[in-house]
């Protein structure tokens, strides 16, 4: 995301005169939907081959401490970060400007807010890989998957915060909302404006591969447990306890004693006393 800053010249031609190579057909206009497919395909067959799988691997058990601190900030800056990015890249420009946000004030504040999600989620999967590390059972339940995902999120997630910053420095790079963001709306309409994407600035588009990069492996690691998560917990009922009933009414079963006879066989035979 980039600051508010005035306008001045493009240093890349509109993406109407963009020339588009080979190259950029197939990472803007093939892989894509080469992702897109390995996210869904993978998400099934995944779900369908590998139910018991399908989970955090939580390891809470082994140490609580920083996982209390690390976990919320990842979680809800992470949540953070995929709003600004729907904001971004869904909402055209057009809209947010009919509403009456101008420009200025729609960049400084997805600059404010995308830097406090960005630097929380940040430091929360920094905290949660220095845990797995230096934590002997966390370390000895990581696997080369787990290691894989980190690296590819860490990766994503600092180029997002690169470009972020770069834009504060450099006010001539290209607007992602009339490059990145009507590229990504799209490619849902099986009409990739690759020349837009074309267009983009050097650091978008490696923020771009990057994401792309991780939404390939999401099937394949912990991540996917982000398609079920409890959010029926938020909306649920409180617990509600059925009351024991008033001694001695009608059909109340009267109460006994934990150590009394439960009624065997062999207790209930003719001649035996009744302890």
């Amino acid at each position: 995301m980039r600051s508010a800053a005035p306008a001045v010249p493009l240093d890349v031609p509109p993406p109407e005169n963009v020339q588009v190579t080979l190259g950029d057909v197939m990472l803007w206009g093939v892989l894509p939907y080469v992702v897109i497919a390995v996210l869904v395909l993978g998400s099934i067959w995944r779900y369908r081959y590998d139910q018991f799988g399908w989970t955090t691997r939580s390891s809470q058990l082994y140490e609580a401490r920083i996982l209390r601190i690390a976990s919320p900030l990842f979680h809800f800056g992470i949540l953070a970060v995929i709003a600004g990015h729907f904001i971004g890249l869904v909402i055209p420009q057009s809209w947010t400007r009919d509403v009456g946000i101008s420009e200025g004030l729609y960049h400084a504040m997805a600059l404010g807010i995308g830097l406090i999600a960005g630097v929380g989620t940040m430091v929360g999967i920094v905290l949660l890989i220095y845990r797995r590390r230096t934590t002997g059972p966390v370390f000895m339940a990581t696997t080369r998957n787990d290691k894989l995902m980190y690296v590819v999120l860490v990766a994503a997630l600092f180029a997002g915060l690169a470009t972020t910053l770069i834009s504060v420095f450099d006010p001539g790079i290209t607007d992602y909302r009339e490059t990145v963001s009507p590229w990504f709306r799209s490619i849902f309409i099986f009409q990739p404006d690759i020349a837009a994407m074309t267009a983009a600035s050097l650091s978008f588009k490696i923020h771009t591969l990057w994401g792309l990069a991780l939404f390939a492996i999401w099937p394949f690691t912990r991540l996917v447990h982000a398609f079920t998560a409890p959010l029926q917990y938020l909306f649920r009922p409180y617990i509600v306890y059925r009351s024991r009933g008033k001694r001695g009414a009608p059909g109340a079963v009267p109460p006994r004693r934990g150590w009394a006879p439960v009624g065997t066989p062999d207790r209930d035979r003719k001649g035996v006393p009744p302890q």
